[in-house]
């Protein structure tokens, strides 16, 4: 039986196809139609999913009248969400049956994870109704112990805080943790918790954030006070996450920690899931779009192994690791685009911009050719076996950019440390992607240096390269060499 999970018509939309249950094709609508966080499904992305297999079912990654509820209550009127007309639309006939946001997003993890019993903490900024669950995974039954409702949501209030000090909120997030490097944590965290957090209750706001804060402090405008905003939003946030961390280790007996929503990508924070638990699982894409694979997962009800984040388009070829190395040696960047898409926004060695770290000026050199600002950091991949003897590493393994490490060497590498002395990790072994780890291998025999750094191939605002032809395009525009 082959099933297509969907998430689509509200942001980032994504397929994913299994059969049986085996994960065959996951991938996002924006890599094909260029427009980031696309929210609908195009002719690309369903002419690739086709490729694995006609859909005898597809299951839709939220409860669309329940939404429509919602979204009522929110003062949006009536929003028809309509999941049969929508893939209708696009000349998909199969079957559709519907299954709860949140559900989605605690099976996308806990039925990936491997675990036999966990506990599933899922945050974002809202599914229908819910903003935050607490889940127990025992065998293949996951139950819901605990909820938080609209509007009180914490991935809101992160949103409308990146709002808050100039960014696009729903998309650049990462971009406020970055900034939160540059300001002073303590100096507006008392008046963010006075004036948005009822400190006598768990995750109670004082507002509906859902149209942003721009409203709030007004006389807050200079440069520094957004680096200080975003440092203290930070801030703030991991107190919130410490303290559901914490209800999450009441409500469920186990060492195993499954993190899912969008806000598991806050790997700034990630590290303090290792304080509760002692081993954590998050999936690479655990936001929405992360969903199509949840979506199926939460009608079905069966562990599935992951055995990639390898999932999206392929442009096959063999890893270009020659061609590489001497790109690398001779301009010390270069761009690769080989076989098979990640599935999530993290490029893991598939589709990414390649860097010496050891080089001063390198850091600048990709920020300008990105177009981003200045101050953004990249991350390091860097050999498993060596990681310990370069970071402070939380946990041994971290194959999807999940957390930050202190850096036991920055001056040696300072193209991949941030203001803050942290890197943002990626370990590679051969499991994880076998042309990725030779090269890194084959680089650290000519170089002595275990670690290159890894950057999407794209730039500011852009998704991700995805086949051959975006390839020469970055290449002609940019003026980059693309393998």
């Amino acid at each position: 039986m082959v099933t297509w999970g969907i998430s689509a018509n509200s942001h980032d939309a994504a397929i994913t196809v299994v059969q049986d249950k085996e994960i065959l094709f996951a991938s996002q609508s924006e890599r094909y139609s260029g427009v980031k966080n696309d929210a609908h499904l195009n002719i690309g992305i369903i002419k690739d999913a086709y490729r694995y297999g006609e859909p005898d079912l597809v299951v839709w990654y939220e409860r669309p009248f329940i939404k429509s509820l919602r979204q009522l209550c929110a003062g949006q009127g009536w929003v028809n969400n309509n999941a049969k007309q929508y893939i209708l639309n696009y000349g998909i006939t199969a079957p559709v049956i519907t299954v709860d946001h949140h559900r989605s997003h605690a099976s996308a993890g806990y039925y990936t994870s491997q675990f036999d019993d966990a506990a599933v903490l899922v945050i974002d900024a809202i599914g229908e109704f819910d903003t935050t669950t607490i889940w127990s995974g025992k065998g293949t039954k996951l139950d819901k112990k605990f909820s938080i409702k609209y509007p009180h949501s914490l991935g809101l209030w992160y949103s409308a805080m990146t709002q808050r000090v100039g960014l696009k909120p729903n998309e650049e997030e990462y971009i406020l943790m970055g900034m939160a490097a540059y300001g002073d944590p303590l100096k507006y965290s008392d008046m963010i918790l006075e004036d948005f957090f009822n400190n006598q209750k768990l995750l109670k706001l004082h507002h509906n954030l859902h149209r942003g804060c721009m409203w709030w402090r007004p006389e807050l405008s200079s440069e520094q006070d957004m680096y200080d905003i975003a440092a203290a939003t930070q801030y703030v946030y991991e107190l919130q996450f410490r303290q559901l961390l914490q209800k999450t280790k009441e409500l469920v007996n186990s060492d195993n920690l499954v993190l899912g929503g969008g806000c598991a990508l806050n790997c700034v924070a990630n590290h303090i899931t290792y304080e509760y638990f002692k081993n954590v699982w998050i999936i690479p894409n655990p936001g929405d779009a992360g969903n199509s694979l949840g979506a199926i997962l939460a009608y079905t009800q069966e562990q599935t192994t992951f055995v990639s984040p390898f999932l999206g388009h392929d442009t096959g070829g063999k890893y270009p690791i020659e061609g590489l190395i001497s790109q690398l040696k001779d301009v010390k960047l270069v761009g690769v685009a080989n076989g098979r898409a990640e599935f999530g926004p993290r490029a893991l060695g598939n589709r990414s911009l390649l860097a010496d770290p050891r080089g001063p000026e390198i850091k600048d050199t990709v920020n300008e050719i990105k177009r981003r600002q200045k101050f953004r950091p990249f991350a390091p991949s860097i050999l498993e076996e060596h990681a310990q003897d370069y970071f402070d590493m939380v946990t041994p393994r971290s194959p999807y950019m999940q957390f930050v490490a202190k850096c036991k060497r920055p001056e040696e590498f300072p193209a991949i440390i941030h203001a803050d002395g942290t890197s943002r990790i990626q370990t590679v072994t051969e499991r994880d992607n076998s042309g990725y780890y030779k090269l890194l291998k084959s680089w650290y025999e000519e170089t002595g240096c275990p670690m290159l750094l890894n950057t999407s191939l794209n730039i500011k605002g852009k998704p991700m390269v995805n086949n051959r032809q975006d390839a020469l395009e970055f290449e002609k525009k940019y003026g980059v060499r693309v393998l």
